[in-house]
């Protein structure tokens, strides 16, 4: 009998393009590197007393790049040997270690890239010398690093940025009191999310899920209740620092309100998008595409002539109605996908039974689009928290500004930027929006899902 016949194995190759292709890419990245350092040395005109020289920096900074390539190519190397030893048969190829070690080094590169905005403008925010906007250069006793501000300088901080946020602000005892309800709704979130790590990460029952749930709605409430209740009197400040808590207030009631009327009006419009056919509907569909090709900025001038008309400039009101009427398009959109996504049996039982299209949809469709809502009230809620062009254009007068124009009043001093202020002021607007997305990532992220399954 004949043994069966073993196929040829043959030796895979590179393909000539692709070695081509690869090579043109290392020399086109050196061809750009070479014109961006002749375009860097060439804007170096002589030493100023803001530039630091160090000596023999460019040969320094060659044989740093040198020995990083070389502890990677070194640490690939070692790599290999160990996967070798372990595996006792085939044979593990250099180039795919290095390529996984090129890999988690890029991945680290861009998350130091990410975090290194975020930590300094913390550090900035302690620092009462507004050391960001001092020309001179460190003492000779300084790190070469904070010497030449690429790291902040950590001696001498305090909360004397902070304070200033808060000058002159008169706060009363049942304030306070709500105050202490919000921290209290804080810290059952960190204890639900402690109780959930410690359980390793996963899905957690139902009583955790609901505890979470009403800690997160405590924070919320009595974040809101407490800036609701804000007057104007409270601030007795002379500088427009100490009107932040203002800002904060007109902004939760700006943001807080579009987001409901941007919710009220894309589940309506949407529902009756996705589940009537009357004429015209395709062409308000097309319309609604249409009209998210442009920027908002063409629309300013129109959009500041419809509030002045109204009698709403210079008015927070004015600024709902700004911000909602150029959300409703995309909301809508989205929130008619996801109703596409439902079956329609479900409305189509209830319509049998005798519930009318509108009962059908408050009772039927409206319970399964918590997570669609949550999702536009949030998109909305950020979107307007920190915006700038129209809220600048609309209203004035740092009683009325939001977050936005108000950090903006800290750049533009006659005489100097206050960036510690700024830095401060930037930290605190931050932590409501970072406690919200925590707070509902989960719901955030189904609805975001869900509105992208079907259009």
């Amino acid at each position: 009998m004949s043994s069966p016949s073993t196929p040829m194995q043959y030796e895979q190759r590179t393909p000539v393009w692709r070695v081509v292709l690869n090579w043109s890419i290392v020399a086109g990245v050196l061809i750009a590197l070479f014109f961006l350092w002749r375009d860097l040395s060439s804007r170096v005109k002589g030493k100023s007393f803001a530039i630091l020289y160090p000596e023999n920096a460019a040969l320094n900074t060659l044989f740093g790049l040198v020995a990083i390539v070389g502890l990677v190519c070194l640490t690939s190397y070692i790599g290999k040997m160990i996967g070798q030893a372990a595996r006792k048969h085939g044979k593990v190829s250099y180039l795919s270690v290095l390529n996984d070690q090129l890999t988690h080094v890029f991945f680290w590169f861009v998350i130091l890239f990410s975090l290194y905005p975020i930590f300094y403008v913390v550090s900035a925010s302690f620092d009462p010398l507004n050391r960001l906007t001092q020309a001179t250069l460190g003492t000779s006793e300084e790190p070469l690093l904070i010497r030449s501000r690429v790291l902040p300088s950590l001696e001498g901080l305090s909360f004397a940025n902070y304070a200033k946020l808060f000058d002159g602000v008169i706060i009363y005892q049942w304030q306070w009191l709500l105050l202490v309800i919000s921290a209290i709704g804080v810290l059952g979130i960190g204890v639900v999310w402690a109780i959930v790590q410690q359980n390793g990460g996963g899905r957690a029952d139902p009583n955790i899920n609901r505890a979470r749930v009403i800690s997160t709605w405590v924070a919320i409430l009595g974040v809101f209740a407490f800036f609701g209740t804000l007057t104007i009197d409270q601030f007795t400040g002379f500088s427009n620092s100490s009107k932040f808590l203002l800002w904060i207030r007109n902004t939760f009631l700006v943001s807080g309100a579009t987001g409901v009327l941007t919710v009220l009006l894309c589940t309506t419009t949407g529902y009756g998008l996705a589940r009537l056919r009357f004429p015209g509907r395709f062409e308000f569909l097309m319309f609604l595409i249409f009209i998210q090709m442009f920027p908002a900025l063409l629309g300013l001038v129109a959009m500041y002539e419809l509030v002045y008309r109204l009698g709403l400039t210079e008015s927070l009101p004015g600024l709902v109605i700004a911000y909602t009427g150029g959300a409703v398009s995309f909301g809508t959109w989205i929130y008619k996908g996801y109703v596409e996504s439902l079956p329609a049996s479900l409305e189509e039982a209830a319509l049998v039974d005798g519930c009318t299209r509108w009962t059908a949809f408050t009772k039927i469709v409206l319970p399964l689009s918590g997570p669609m809502m949550v999702f536009i009230f949030l998109m909305q809620f950020v979107g307007t928290y920190t915006e700038f062009l129209t809220a600048n254009v609309l209203v004035t007068g740092a009683q009325n500004w939001n977050v936005g124009v108000g950090l903006r009043s800290f750049a533009t001093g006659q005489f100097s930027v206050e960036y510690g202020t700024f830095a401060a002021a930037a930290v605190l607007g931050a932590i409501p929006i970072v406690l919200l997305y925590y707070s509902f990532q989960q719901v955030f992220i189904s609805g975001n899902t869900a509105g992208g399954e079907k259009g």
